[in-house]
């Protein structure tokens, strides 16, 4: 599905906020879906929402389109409650599935997507080639392939030239040539000032392309800030090194040692203290082919959302 609204610019005041949730509660019965949350996204940032099943990412998106209201807190966008924020154009939304008529061809769906919102058939040609879809133009909706389906949204989406941009799965179906293109053509947008929020599952696209990731857990914000800020939060490096034979019970015994594996003849140990584990290493036992690794962001998404996560931040 497509949310899309009639465009009108916002006005990019100093010290304007893209998106500002204070305080947010959001309760479906006796179920917490969004517990306390306060983010505050500043024009032209390009911000990943992160988190397992269940987290309460739709629960916030939601609530930044104008579909639900929170129990508790304030929501705006651009200043303005977010139905006010949507019906002036402002935010657009590209979701996973919906919304779109499968008997009509790709040109045909975003210019009658264009009409709607006033836009001639240049803007309909600008956007075809922003989604990286002008040479399908004739294929009929339902003959495309579902990465083409969600560029088809993207290109509906970009119609009010909104200047908020929030993304639910959007390279789902893409082959990786047509994932790094679309993510080119975000990071273009930002340049220009476009916010753009988006989840995924693709973990290494949020550190690839995100200036900011935010991990949320049962409803609250586990950890805000760059993915290199992200990582660090995730205490703790690892060492790999050759060592046939490896003796895993002195290796756990060492001070800070968190875990221990052995793949074949090489061995993998996770520490707080990886330089006094690569000493041992080098000074006790024959060891080689060193290397200290920090966590990738899946293994901070997996350390910081999971059940022993304290909340914290970066910021």
């Amino acid at each position: 599905m497509t949310v899309t609204a009639s465009p009108e610019a916002a006005v990019r005041g100093p010290g304007q906020l893209a998106v500002d949730l204070a305080g947010v509660v959001k309760r479906f019965g006796a179920v917490t879906a969004v517990d306390d949350i306060s983010l505050r996204i500043r024009p032209g940032e390009v911000v990943a929402l992160l988190g397992p099943n269940g987290a309460g990412k739709t629960s916030t998106i939601d609530m930044l389109l104008g579909l639900s209201a929170p129990t508790h807190g304030t929501v705006r966008v651009y200043g303005r409650p977010p139905q006010e924020a949507v019906a002036l154009g402002l935010v657009s939304a590209v979701l996973q599935t919906g919304g779109l008529l499968k008997d009509y061809t790709v040109e045909e769906t975003v210019r009658l997507t264009a009409v709607l919102f006033g836009r001639g058939r240049d803007d309909v040609g600008r956007a075809l080639r922003r989604a990286g879809i002008a040479d399908i133009g004739s294929r009929l909706v339902g003959k495309c392939s579902g990465g083409q389906q969600q560029r088809l949204r993207f290109a509906m989406a970009l119609l009010p030239d909104p200047e908020l941009l929030i993304l639910d799965e959007p390279t789902t179906g893409m082959d990786v040539g047509g994932r790094h293109d679309f993510w080119s053509a975000i990071r273009e947008d930002a340049r220009g000032g476009r916010t753009v929020i988006f989840a995924t599952h693709y973990l290494e696209e949020a550190d690839a392309y995100a200036d900011r990731v935010v991990f949320v857990r049962r409803g609250r914000v586990v950890a805000d800030g760059t993915a290199a800020e992200v990582k660090a939060l995730a205490s703790g490096r690892t060492v790999r090194a050759t060592l046939p034979g490896a003796d895993e019970a002195a290796l756990r015994g060492l001070p800070g040692v968190e875990s221990v594996e052995v793949r074949g003849d090489s061995v993998y140990v996770h520490a707080r203290d990886t330089d006094q584990v690569a000493r041992y290493l080098l000074s006790e036992t024959a060891a080689r082919d060193l290397e200290i690794t920090s966590r990738n962001l899946e293994q901070a998404f997996l350390a910081l959302t999971g059940d022993e996560t304290v909340v914290g931040s970066a910021r």
